[in-house]
């Protein structure tokens, strides 16, 4: 074991990090500083974790509000990219690792640790992203995790552990799924998701309606932005965090924004998991659509590439790297013509846009016409057409001969 005197862990009032409490002072012979971050996972996860942690052994816990840091400084940035991690997962959980990590770090500057601790185990995507985020912002500071040192492999090991030092505990072996919130989404892992033939069970979902349950009369948001930040809500001026808020529970009431996905983990082995990301699957259509009207086939094509790439350095943790800054730029000067209002029409599970308008918008409906107009003359399509095909013409001739 290393020489540590102060420990700041990553602390969630769950399972492993209840137990990691004490292992750490046994193991390493330190004082342990418990640190959570509030970055919108609800009230009742964040209820009596000051005094759990304490109970556990740690000296201090402190409980950081990131809310708005989160939505304003990660999410928005993110949207601006249009990244989605291979095709359907919108990165909730790669999105809030950074910002807990660096708020982590700070905490240890602010009471003088000499090491950082996180839960994650050995086969997640989360270790990566932790340690990756350290090893930027503190690379001095020694790294312990314990999942990767410790030899207990199970829930039960965990509980017997608590049991015989008289460490409560509201966790039970028989928890069924594995579930990370935040104020972008919710995701489920574990249970009967570990087989990717079982269809997910109603109590997989929790944060929205089944969209088999939901109204029958569809509803309609509309969202306003201004050089690609969300500033409106159906004509609110609500600030990023409660603009997500308030698309989260109008969207999760309708059933929108579930997927079931088996991923591709960075450490190498595939996972299967179910997401609810009601106000993200919005928001992101919105902007999207928004995106359409303002950008030239060029530019909407390299903000696409743009996407693709920064979907990976969010997902495999490199926030605090040039390629991110660089892939953050590129979106955020497409962004600034993203300016104007989507109406997005809520029903069943499906979020569908139905009006748009900006006033960057390239749409022109004198040159879009299928009726008689007086802008464009048609004849000058062959000679267009003409030129773009000439190499396969030249080909095709050449091959003739």
């Amino acid at each position: 074991m290393q020489n540590v005197k102060k420990i700041v862990l990553a602390y969630s009032g769950g399972l492993d990090t209840s137990a990691i409490i004490p292992w750490l002072k046994e193991n390493y012979n330190c004082e342990v500083v418990a640190f959570a971050a509030d970055v919108g996972q609800g009230d009742d996860e964040l209820e009596g974790l000051h005094e759990k942690a304490i109970a556990s052994g740690a000296s201090e816990c402190h409980i950081v509000d990131l809310k708005e840091e989160f939505v304003n400084d990660y999410i928005f940035p993110t949207i601006t990219t249009g990244a989605v991690y291979e095709g359907e997962y919108l990165l909730g959980t790669s999105m809030a690792r950074p910002v807990i990590a660096k708020a982590q770090v700070e905490v240890a500057r602010k009471v003088g640790a000499d090491a950082l601790c996180h839960g994650c185990t050995g086969k997640g995507n989360d270790q990566v992203r932790f340690e990756s985020t350290f090893a930027a912002l503190a690379p001095d500071l020694t790294v312990i995790a314990p999942w990767r040192e410790w030899d207990m492999v199970s829930r039960e090991d965990l509980l017997d552990y608590l049991a015989e030092r008289n460490i409560a505990t509201t966790a039970s072996a028989t928890k069924i799924y594995s579930r990370d919130a935040n104020a972008w989404h919710i995701s489920h892992e574990g249970g009967e998701l570990e087989d990717p033939w079982q269809e997910p069970t109603k109590g997989v979902w929790t944060m929205t309606v089944d969209p088999e349950d939901a109204p029958d009369k569809p509803e309609r948001v509309s969202l306003s932005f201004n050089e690609g930040r969300l500033t409106h809500v159906d004509g609110e001026a609500l600030s990023p965090y409660q603009a997500l808020v308030k698309l989260n529970n109008v969207a999760a009431a309708h059933g929108v924004g579930r997927i079931d996905i088996v991923e591709n983990r960075l450490v190498g082995m595939k996972s299967r998991g179910c997401y609810e990301t009601p106000g993200g699957t919005v928001l992101l259509k919105a902007y999207k659509a928004l995106e359409t009207m303002v950008l030239d086939k060029a530019a909407l094509k390299y903000r696409e590439q743009i996407g693709l790439e920064f979907s990976h350095v969010m997902y495999d943790g490199r926030w605090f790297t040039a390629l991110n800054d660089a892939l953050l730029a590129g979106a955020a000067s497409f962004a600034q013509k993203v300016t104007g209002d989507i109406v997005v029409k809520l029903y069943k599970g499906q979020a569908t846009v139905t009006q748009r308008r900006s006033p960057n918008s390239l749409y022109s409906e004198d040159f879009a016409t299928f009726g008689a107009d007086d802008v464009y003359d048609q004849k000058h399509a062959e000679g267009f057409i003409r030129l773009f095909s000439l190499s396969s013409r030249i080909e095709a001739l050449k091959n003739q001969g």
